[in-house]
């Protein structure tokens, strides 16, 4: 269990938008990493919500990972991550869904210091007062063996996430 959260940096879209949120120069003090996200997007699709992207370090490859979502209306499915990035890492609530609500997720990389590939773990809560409502958990791998020193959230284009939506990312020890 872990003994210390320590806010490492923050995040707030401004009125702009933004078409990612990208934390940098993240410290090897730590032994775990917590983002907490809460996430709006500028999309309009009939699902009221959009998914997001993980990447570490710029890369672009040695992802893997598989997301289990249920829905309101739907049963349970389970969705493979591409290699390029996790996939469906994150989700954000978007203009199908009930105004001013933002989908909660709480990001989990263990080890992300450690030689070995680096493990993340995502829960998802979209936001809405409709019957497409999801919560989701995605675990995926980087298969790298390089310290986690950034960490991008994207949006799946062309979205972008709108004013407010929010990231804090947190450095844990477990000493």
């Amino acid at each position: 269990m872990a003994n210390t959260y320590t806010l490492i940096a923050s995040s707030t879209v401004g009125s702009g938008g933004a078409a990612n949120i990208e934390f940098t120069s993240i410290p090897g003090t730590y032994t775990d990493l917590a983002i907490f996200l809460s996430a709006r997007c500028s999309g309009s699709g009939a699902n009221g919500w959009e998914n997001g992207s993980i990447t570490f370090n710029n890369s672009t490859s040695g992802y893997s990972g598989i997301l289990l979502v249920g829905r309101g209306d739907l049963a349970p499915v389970s969705i493979s991550n591409g290699t390029s990035a996790i996939d469906y890492g994150w989700y954000a609530s978007d203009s199908g869904t009930t105004a001013n609500t933002f989908a909660s997720n709480f990001i989990y990389i263990p080890n992300y210091t450690s030689s070995n590939n680096k493990s993340v773990s995502s829960d998802i809560a979209q936001e809405t007062n409709a019957a497409r409502a999801i919560m989701g958990f995605n675990a995926g791998l980087w298969s790298n063996s390089a310290a986690i020193t950034s960490v991008k959230l994207t949006n799946a284009s062309p979205q972008t996430f709108v004013q407010y939506s929010t990231a804090y990312l947190y450095g844990i020890k477990n000493s």
